[in-house]
């Protein structure tokens, strides 16, 4: 069998939110029994089928890089993450619907990782405003995805579900909100699996292929 191709997506959120938990069911459908902190980065792969059921599926590995959640202000805490940022091919941006602090801090992760090259300017969003043109020339696909859906009262759900739809909508992205200590909420067909398994073609295609639908190799 031929070795497959790999694409790289990171994980960010903040520390608490599930990231870990989440990549456990993404990779292996399972929920993650005993879930702890990361420390650095952790690396998982889950097998997905591009175009699955075309003329034109093909098998991919997909690396999930759960990038550890500290936010700490110290240029050195968020110099030994830019390694991580490094050849990313998308980016899935994990925060708690509980936690509204988490939601305004995805802001500050995907600046952190599209901008790596760039010295830290400090906190990029104050009191949720957000300036649109910071993604004007993005080309790396995101998806964002609300954990701990199970947690909100049904009577408040509505609102919480409401605002964080504007998040998903300024980065240009598709939503998921999910319980990540339920399997269900990813199962086959259902729309939560049809947005991630589009994500990840989008990622793939944008990666390895030219609008033309001819492959490309990148090496950056």
């Amino acid at each position: 069998m031929a070795a497959l191709d790999r694409i790289k997506v990171l994980v960010l959120g903040d520390s608490g939110v599930g990231k870990s938990s989440l990549v456990h069911l993404l990779c292996h459908n399972q929920v993650l029994g005993n879930p702890s902190w990361t420390v650095g980065c952790s690396v998982d792969v889950r097998i997905h089928d591009y175009k699955e059921g075309t003329p034109e599926e093909k098998t991919y590995y997909i690396e999930l890089w759960d990038v550890g959640g500290s936010v700490g202000s110290a240029t050195s805490v968020k110099s030994t993450r830019a390694v991580f940022y490094n050849l990313l091919n998308g980016i899935i941006l994990v925060h708690d619907l509980t936690n509204k602090k988490s939601s305004q801090n995805l802001y500050r992760w995907s600046l952190e990782a599209l901008n790596r090259d760039v010295a830290p300017t400090g906190v990029l969003v104050t009191n949720g405003d957000y300036d649109r043109e910071q993604f004007a020339d993005n080309q790396i696909p995101l998806l964002v995805i609300g954990t701990k859906l199970d947690q909100i009262p049904e009577t408040k759900r509505n609102e919480v579900l409401t605002r964080t739809a504007f998040l998903a909508e300024d980065f240009n992205a598709e939503e998921i909100n999910l319980d990540c200590t339920n399997p269900r909420y990813l199962a086959a067909g259902s729309s939560n699996a049809v947005k991630l398994s589009r994500f990840f073609d989008k990622v793939i295609e944008k990666r390895y292929f030219l609008r033309d639908g001819n492959q490309v190799c990148h090496f950056s």
